[in-house]
């Protein structure tokens, strides 16, 4: 006894509450489910009764001239009506003498012993009915129902048998009830049984769920009793240890609630101080790491000004220096072609002038394209402190932008596709550092670009609506490599590159995003690694407001 109660206080605390409360209640249940199993059991047998007794009543009534004038085919008529009956194991029809007239099914049971009487609702017997249960050998049950077959007739008093029963209502008349014959239904309990099967598999599955949902009910709710303590036992062998950074969390008024907060407060004071120095040490460490970022961003918008401008500078010598050549070729080209068409006309005589005539026009197209190219170089080499804008067309930008770029793309066996948007209208913007970012953004679709592939620039208007004043979108697709996505939150910031070394500085997209924001824009990227990568610009209508050299970039990338 001893020992037994060593090892039931050993027991935790749930368990010493779960496992009686448990037990009780499936205990009930069962006591519960039984009674209700015995009641719908009695409940079946009770209205296979009554239906039988009913059915043999109206086999009764409707088999009176039957049995009187023992007209068999009349009988079998009526009998098959009650074969749709699964219940009803035969029924047979006799006269007076106990001659079969008819019947269904087949009854020969032997050995059979009566069990128990049917009892009537009223409570009374009616005459010449005998209803009782009976057992096979085989031990199948069976409800035996008799009812007489009865007949009635009217008798006059010999004084009267002279005169017309309508003549006189005042006749006196006796009414004689015979009894012509009797009627055997056998009742098969083999379904009632089956009901009562189900029933009890039915009762004992909701019993077995209810006692589980109880279980559980029970264990969840003494969980929520039993594990602010558990928790307040590892809590405290943790502060035990020297650990201070827990606390004990109970969101309850009862004496463990009280007992938390006090625990809780107790070590509020042995943990504040170490909090003070570990902040102090994360904020002189975030502090450093902010200035360090500081230092690097603008050493590199530093790196990049001065490199910008030295390739300014170099760019506008070149195209100065370009410039006059290519005007001197142009005017020589377009005179030589305009006397060769005063002598000639527009159809040359001989075949070795049309040639020259050819020549010069390609001499005069090309330098003409130089011309152009130069003037965007120059175009693309002016630079300032302040930022200049005037009206431009966005259109118009990226298609010298494409005159820049494209004799690379060649180069590189890769197609530029233009969908330019011609309802685009006038923005406040500046075009060379508009034609900067495209620049950017052409030259590294094209190096994220296989050869023999395609880079789209489209350009699309959305006009205002509501509060929106709206803005202009310039997109730059290619279907390369794609940007990770580990790597496409990273792509704005300063000296970030992909490429390989010495194949980029990691500077143009991030100079590229400084030149949107002072547009009042900002570009988007969506990119699929491996697939594609399209970069959205997206400028608005309004005039941009003017954002000084020392604005901080938020490197937001919308993926």
């Amino acid at each position: 006894m001893i020992g037994l109660w060593r090892r039931i206080s050993s027991l935790s605390l749930r368990t010493k509450f779960v496992l009686p409360v448990s037990i009780i209640m499936v205990a009930g249940i069962l006591v519960i489910a039984t009674y209700l199993i015995e009641r719908q059991s009695e409940s079946y047998r009770r209205e296979l009764e009554t239906n039988g007794e009913t059915m043999i009543r109206i086999a009764a009534l409707q088999a009176e001239s039957g049995v009187l004038f023992e007209l068999d085919y009349e009988l079998e008529e009526l009998l098959k009506k009650f074969e749709t009956f699964e219940d009803i194991e035969c029924i047979q029809i006799y006269n007076k003498e106990g001659v079969l007239l008819a019947g269904i099914g087949e009854w020969t049971k032997d050995s059979l012993k009566r069990t128990r009487d049917v009892e009537n609702e009223d409570g009374a017997d009616d005459v010449g009915c005998d209803d009782y249960y009976v057992l096979d050998s085989e031990g199948q049950e069976f409800i035996i129902l008799n009812h007489p077959v009865l007949t009635t007739s009217e008798e006059l008093d010999r004084e009267n048998l002279g005169i017309t029963g309508g003549m006189a209502g005042n006749l006196q008349r006796t009414r004689v009830v015979e009894e012509i014959g009797q009627i055997k239904m056998v009742l098969n309990l083999e379904g009632v049984k089956q009901a009562i099967r189900s029933a009890q598999t039915a009762t004992i599955v909701l019993t077995l769920v209810v006692a589980i949902l109880a279980v559980i009910f029970i264990a969840f709710f003494v969980q929520l009793v039993t594990k602010p303590v558990q928790r307040l036992v590892e809590i405290t062998d943790q502060v035990s240890r020297g650990d201070l950074t827990q606390q004990v969390v109970v969101k309850q008024d009862d004496e463990i609630g009280r007992l938390a907060t006090t625990f809780n407060r107790m070590i509020e004071s042995l943990r504040l101080s170490r909090d003070e120095i570990e902040e102090y040490n994360r904020n002189l460490e975030e502090k450093i790491i902010q200035r360090t970022l500081e230092l690097e961003q603008a050493q590199a918008q530093l790196v990049q000004s001065e490199k910008l401008s030295a390739i300014g500078q170099l760019a506008a010598g070149v195209a100065h220096e370009l410039n006059n050549p290519l005007g001197g070729i142009l005017g020589y080209a377009q005179f030589a072609l305009e006397k060769m068409k005063k002598k000639h006309g527009d159809k040359p005589e001989s075949k070795e002038m049309a040639t020259y005539v050819r020549y010069l026009t390609d001499v005069e197209t090309q330098a003409r394209r130089c011309k152009a190219i130069v003037q965007n170089l120059l175009r693309f080499s002016r630079s300032s402190k302040v930022t200049d804008f005037e009206d431009i067309d966005i259109n118009t930008v990226i298609r010298d932008t494409v005159t820049f770029v494209e004799h690379q793309l060649h180069m590189n066996q890769i197609e530029l596709e233009e969908a330019l948007d011609s309802k685009v209208p006038v923005i406040r913007g500046n075009a060379g550092q508009l034609q900067q970012v495209f620049t950017n953004l052409i030259l590294n679709a094209m190096h994220a670009s296989p050869p023999e592939s395609q880079i789209t620039v489209s350009s699309n208007y959305s006009p205002p609506l509501g509060e929106f004043g709206g803005a202009i979108e310039a997109s730059v697709s290619d279907h390369g490599s794609g940007i990770s996505p580990e790597n496409i939150n990273k792509i704005f910031e300063p000296f970030f590159t992909t490429k390989d070394v010495g194949k980029g500085t990691g500077l143009g997209l991030s100079v590229s995003y400084g030149i949107i924001k002072e547009h009042g824009g900002e570009i988007r990227v969506e990119s699929e690694l491996g697939e594609y990568t399209t970069f959205t610009i997206i400028l608005p209508l309004q005039k941009p407001t003017s954002v000084s050299d020392t604005h901080h970039k938020e490197y937001a990338v919308n993926g």
